[in-house]
Order: structure tokens, then sequence, then C-alpha cells
């Protein structure tokens, strides 16, 4: 199958006064078009730093990184900006939603750059709410839904903007343990019901549960693989 990110020793490093310290150390890993990806490992093993690196948040400090046969490690910040926006949605640990905008505007907000049409724009964004279970709660304000729903909101806005590249930052820090789960399975589905490819990072080993693939991180680097795409 197509790979759509590959890293070939990629190394983040920060300075911590006269002392470098690597937060992603040597990673090279390849990921397939349309599989869900989960990431675990302990506080400071560099998940999030490698998920910033992948969307073109944060440059490496040396080795290649190519994202939908783009290099990513070469691009200006302009380069990089556009390339998030035309090819990467964001789900984060905090919903991020705007308080004074209803769940439907919530969704338009992150097409509105993309669609300009505004039938075409409410439509794709029922489309994906009725995708995440929410048709019926589209005139409701955030402050008016649970935390699960929130979350829902956040996924139906990340993914309306069909993006090749759905990015996941301990999507369920926030939540308790069985809505966690059910935002999981929701991610799950919309990967397969879609096609996007999920990249997630958590601190909750049950996730694996979910996944094609799943790293291990430890200091920096990749500790371990399993799954069925563990050999590539």
């Amino acid at each position: 199958m197509e790979e759509i990110v590959v890293l070939e020793n990629v190394v983040k490093e920060y300075r911590n006064g006269e002392r470098a310290v690597r937060a992603v150390n040597g990673v090279s890993l390849s990921i397939e078009r349309g599989s869900f990806v989960v990431v675990l490992g302990p506080s400071g093993s560099g998940k999030t730093t490698l998920l910033n690196i992948i969307s073109g948040l944060v440059s490496p400090t040396s080795g290649q990184v190519r994202v939908a046969g783009k290099d990513i490690s070469a691009m200006t910040d302009t380069q990089a900006t556009r390339f998030r926006a035309d090819s990467v949605g964001f789900v984060f640990q905090f919903f991020n939603l705007f308080p004074t905008l209803t769940v439907l505007e919530n969704v338009e907000i992150g097409l509105a750059l993309k669609i300009k049409d505004p039938m075409e724009l409410r439509e794709r964004s029922i489309r994906y709410l009725k995708m995440v279970g929410l048709e019926d709660m589209e005139s409701k304000f955030p402050d008016q839904l649970s935390g699960g729903e929130q979350q829902r909101v956040s996924v139906a806005r990340a993914v309306a903007s069909q993006p090749e590249l759905l990015i996941a930052d301990e999507p369920t820090g926030n939540l308790d343990a069985e809505t966690g789960e059910t935002v999981w399975a929701l991610l799950r589905n919309m990967n397969r019901e879609t096609g996007t490819t999920v990249i997630a990072v958590t601190h909750w080993a049950e996730a694996a549960e979910f996944a094609d693939k799943t790293l291990y991180l430890r200091s920096g680097r990749i500790e371990r693989i399993s799954g069925p795409g563990a050999g590539r």
C-alpha cells in the first residue's frame, strides 16, 4: 500500500542552557495511507513533538519528513502553514470550540477558507455532524453539550475539511474512561468511513485496540511497534 508518512532518521533537539535535549532521537518510520496509528509512551517520551513534526508545526533538527509526497522538513514557515491548511486536520485534548458559535457554526468555521458557497458549506457541515451522531444538536452551543459531545464536534470539524491526515493529540485526555472509549471508537469509525489516515497520541494503553499499528515511544526513540503493520 501507498505510504503517506515517511520519516528518515529524524532528530529534534531543544536547547536547555548549554545542554541539548533530544525530544525525538533518530526516529525512522512509515505509515500507510488510510491506516489508524496510535502512539503510546510516558510523559516526556516525545509523543507530541513527533506529532508536531509530522504535521509541519515543528521542523526537525535533522532528518527527512515526507507527508503525502511532500518534503515538509524542507518547507518554509509559509509553505508549512499552507500544507497544514490543505492537508491536515487536528483534534486536541481541549476541544477548542468557539463558545459563542453553535455546533453547526463551529464546524462551518473550519471550512470557511475552503468553501465559499454558503449552501455547500452548510450541507457538508451537516453531513459530517450526522457522521458523528450530532445532527439534532446543530443549533446548540458548546456549553449545552457534554464533554464527549464537544469532542465529537471537534472531530466533525477536523474531518469535514477532508484532510489527507488527521492528527489527534490526547483526544480523550479530558474525558472519563467510558466517554473516552466512545471517542476512540468514533475516530476509528471515521477512519474507516472516510479513508482519512489517523495518527493519535495518548497515555491510554487500551487505545491500541483500535489501531492498525501502535508505536511505543521512550526517551524520543521507538521502543517497539505492534499490530498488523508492525513490520513496516
